[in-house]
């Protein structure tokens, strides 16, 4: 069975801080620089900066948040996302998204988790599975929230989001 990967990484310590910014989705769309990186990994160029539009994408705009599915198949998507210790957070929250910007087939999101504290940092891994399709991005969406639902711009310490597609699905 063939596998096409795409591994992103990004880290506060190597990229620098990474402002939490809230959608009208009441999500932030994590965004991942472009190029090699020791720990990224993407031979098949579903994290290609010229994806999208006609303009070519620069981290760390909106568009650097999304991986292009290369093939047809069974997409395995795995994240795993860090969070700064905030005591007014009181509910941690993720989800996939098929074309979170509507560049494609409208906004999709599935597998929506959410979490309670714990006692120091946040330290959170996700795991999904769907058909991806070429021509419709994903992205990883996360969002903390206190005391009435209010978003908080609780700061990131690290993120990992990775797509592997089988592209041999047997079919009866």
């Amino acid at each position: 069975m063939s596998v096409a990967v795409c591994s992103l990484l990004w880290d506060a310590k190597r990229h620098g801080r990474q402002t939490v910014k809230y959608d009208s989705d009441g999500y932030h769309l994590v965004r991942f620089p472009y190029g090699a990186d020791d720990e990224s990994y993407d031979p098949w160029r579903m994290h290609d900066p010229a994806k999208g539009l006609t303009a070519p994408s620069k981290y760390p705009d909106a568009r650097s948040g999304l991986i292009w599915p290369s093939h047809e198949g069974w997409g395995l998507l795995s994240a795993m996302v860090f969070w700064e210790a905030d005591v007014k957070a009181l509910e941690f929250r993720s989800r996939y998204v098929r074309d979170p910007l509507n560049h494609a087939a409208g906004y999709d999101s599935t597998a929506t988790t959410d979490s309670a504290p714990t006692r120091g940092g946040q330290y959170r891994t996700y795991l999904w599975q769907m058909f991806v399709h070429p021509g419709t991005p994903l992205g990883l969406k996360i969002s903390a929230r206190g005391a009435g639902d209010v978003k908080l711009a609780t700061p990131l310490m690290h993120a990992q989001f990775k797509l592997a597609i089988h592209t041999d699905v047997v079919t009866p």
